[in-house]
């Protein structure tokens, strides 16, 4: 999809889950159009590739549910962006084990949660400060329709991805009115590497619940991060923004 020409000049970006899918879509977008970007993930070797496809100038491994290196990643990144970073957008996910409630895996559901809310927590929590200072922000925190309505076998990631709605929703109200704001995006599936993690079986029910009868495109979530990670997206906060195929109205 067209971008807009230098939306996002003089504007900075951390975004977590950077080195793939919709991490990384996004943080092409945002250089494309005038922005600069700092990409973390897990993996240095894919991050490593992503700075060259997407032109981010600095990148940080590490493991977002590790408090500690998420605040040290937050002031290397700042330093790296000029002192300042204006966008957060947490990508950074784990769909977790495929099961029922009464068998589900003790360790996956604490995985889960460690990567999906806690990381995400601690992320919004070491970048508030340096927005506050600034001034300005826009933190874009990803959940998922499974967050709204819950998909069977999937009960961490669907609860996990209800607290990151329930997180941004008191972040957003706790920062209206000093200029940061936060919202969180609802997909239903889109094609994503995320997807490897999952039976066929799983995608099959997800993709079956979409009214248009096909998965997202990761362009098509991205165009919506874009919008609410600019400074148009600017009498909305502590909202849900949805890419669900009508699945989701609410």
């Amino acid at each position: 999809m067209a971008g807009m020409s230098g939306r996002f000049a003089g504007r900075t970006a951390i975004i977590t889950g950077g080195a793939s899918g919709l991490g990384k879509a996004v943080a092409a977008r945002i250089v494309a159009e005038g922005g600069r970007v700092a990409l973390w993930d897990l993996s240095a070797d894919a991050l490593d590739a992503a700075r060259a496809e997407t032109g981010a100038i600095h990148i940080e491994a590490l493991d977002v549910s590790d408090a500690a290196r998420v605040e040290a990643a937050a002031q290397a990144s700042a330093t790296a962006l000029g002192g300042r970073v204006d966008i957060l957008v947490c990508s950074a996910g784990i769909t977790g084990a495929t099961a029922p409630v009464h068998d589900y895996p003790i360790d996956s559901w604490l995985r889960v949660f460690d990567i999906n809310v806690n990381g995400l927590f601690y992320c919004n929590r070491a970048l508030v400060p340096l927005m506050l200072a600034g001034g300005y922000g826009r933190i874009v925190n990803i959940a998922s329709v499974a967050g709204k309505e819950g998909n069977p076998n999937a009960s961490a990631y669907s609860a996990s991805k209800a607290a990151v709605i329930g997180l941004t929703k008191s972040l957003g109200k706790e920062l209206a009115g000093k200029g940061v704001i936060a919202n969180s995006l609802t997909p239903a599936t889109f094609e994503s590497p995320i997807l490897a993690q999952l039976p066929q079986s799983q995608v099959d029910y997800m993709r079956s619940k979409i009214p248009m009868g096909r998965l997202g495109e990761i362009a098509e979530s991205a165009a919506m991060v874009c919008f609410m990670a600019s400074e148009e997206c600017s009498f909305t906060t502590a909202a849900t923004f949805d890419t669900s195929g009508g699945r989701t109205t609410f």
